[in-house]
């Protein structure tokens, strides 16, 4: 019997994985549609996928720390709860702020799924297979990417718009009916750093929200003084965080070389990978008269690549170097991205699938090492921090690359071949910074620098 509700509890986080990962992706094929629906301009479009990536953002760390708090399933699945409510706000949503204000709530939901989700894995799975569960997690993760793009263009092929937000809320049903068979550990007792935690969901906001309001046509001064403001609200939380004995932001992480290399370069992967996938729709539609549906197939190739490719590098990260991985890895997708720039005036479908699938590939060879390095790399009673920080990476990256893209449009070079050459030079960065790691001095940092690492002292 323990092993059945293994099962049925790994289902239900599984569909709550998905759940994220198909909300977060199935509206880009969609954008061009719902500005047009909505009588609004292309970059202003992109807020629907950025505004959902940076409440994630904001509220990803902060609502990991009220888990503990009010007990890991309790949030889970109120997250659930907000998600599938919100979802059937779509269907009144006649302007671009209320769609936006729904996914808002969507991302509120989500985020307190996504925020617990490595904990409960960690509970679910006994330590010599937690490697295992996390793998098939990826999988989980892969296989809603391959889905999103394609379940957007079907459905844009046989409904309105509002139904692709409706799309991932049987996910949320299944999640909660098989609610009771997720693990449910005690809440600890600790205090919460609501200082921590506002500190960083405010230094998000504000960074990401003023480039926005720059991008979107704010202010230019009002703009600057919101970022501005939020760089220091930056400076004030890492210097918060390092008096903590368990600081919500893993400064103590990333105080490691081989820590920062890798989260730099995860973070400039994705931020490069949202780039091509938002600002590739457009180019179809726009500039070779696809519809949704042919784009929704076309973008496919590359999470099915990536969904065979990462559980493989991740074997393959047990034997050779992630640094090495990371730089073949970014070697092919610099190549896969240059091919896309370069696509031929009148492409047809062969032309773009193993375009993508290169990119696919390459992304997906740097991504699942670079990951397990970032959490290998770091103390054992740090590992859920270092497996926070991969998501936030993440989802800093996604949110990043949205708003690069809505930048290029708002200029008239979003719907070209600019942001496939913008991507690759990112990609070019990453791959330095991941052969970076191959120096000695970093990946084998010496006995001293492996040792637990211990906080800095409280300051009273």
């Amino acid at each position: 019997m323990s092993n059945i509700r293994s099962i049925a509890g790994i289902a239900g986080l599984s569909f709550g994985t998905a759940l994220v990962v198909i909300d977060g992706g199935i509206a880009n094929v969609a954008l061009p549609t719902i500005a047009h629906d909505l009588g609004t301009d292309a970059s202003a479009a992109v807020l629907i996928v950025t505004v959902y990536q940076l409440v994630l953002v904001m509220a990803l760390l902060p609502l990991s720390a009220v888990g503990e708090r009010i007990g890991l399933r309790r949030l889970y699945q109120g997250g659930q709860v907000l998600f599938a409510c919100a979802s059937l706000l779509a269907f009144f949503a006649h302007s671009l702020p209320f769609l936006l204000v729904v996914r808002m709530l969507q991302a509120l939901g989500a985020g307190a799924a996504l925020s617990v989700t490595s904990a409960m894995l960690r509970t679910l799975y006994a330590p010599e297979h937690l490697g295992r569960g996390l793998g098939l997690n990826s999988v989980v993760v892969s296989a809603a990417a391959a889905l999103a793009p394609t379940a957007g263009g079907l459905i844009l092929g046989v409904a309105n718009w509002p139904w692709l937000f409706t799309a991932a809320a049987p996910l949320a049903v299944f999640s909660l009916a098989l609610g009771r068979f997720l693990p449910n550990p005690k809440p600890r007792a600790e205090p919460f750093d609501f200082t921590g935690a506002l500190l960083s969901a405010a230094t998000f906001g504000l960074i990401i929200g003023g480039l926005e309001s720059a991008v979107h046509g704010g202010s230019p001064v009002v703009s600057a003084a919101i970022t501005g403001i939020g760089v220091i609200f930056a400076v004030v939380l890492v210097r918060n965080q390092r008096r903590q004995l368990r600081p919500v932001f893993p400064v103590d992480l990333l105080a490691r070389p081989v820590v920062a290399l890798s989260a730099l370069g995860g973070f400039v992967v994705f931020v490069a990978s949202m780039t091509i996938l938002i600002s590739l729709p457009f180019r179809l539609e726009h500039s070779y008269g696809f519809t949704p549906q042919q784009v929704g197939a076309m973008i496919a190739p590359w999470p099915l690549t990536t969904l065979f490719v990462a559980p493989l590098a991740g074997t393959l990260s047990d034997k050779y170097p992630a640094g090495l991985l990371g730089g073949i890895g970014m070697a092919i997708a610099i190549a896969g991205l240059l091919t896309v720039a370069m696509l031929p005036a009148h492409p047809v479908y062969f032309d773009i699938a193993w375009r993508l699938s290169l990119c696919g590939a390459g992304f997906g060879l740097f991504m699942s090492p670079n990951a397990r390095l970032i959490v290998g790399s770091s103390p054992r009673e740090r590992a859920a921090s270092a497996g926070g920080l991969v998501s936030t990476l993440r989802l800093c990256g996604q949110t990043t690359g949205a708003t690069l893209v809505a930048a290029l449009l708002a200029v008239g070079i979003g719907g070209g071949s600019v942001p496939a050459l913008v991507a690759a030079g990112l990609a070019m960065i990453a791959g330095l910074c991941s052969v970076a790691r191959l120096n000695p001095a970093i990946r084998l940092p010496s006995a001293v620098e492996t040792q637990t690492v211990q906080p800095a002292p409280r300051l009273t």
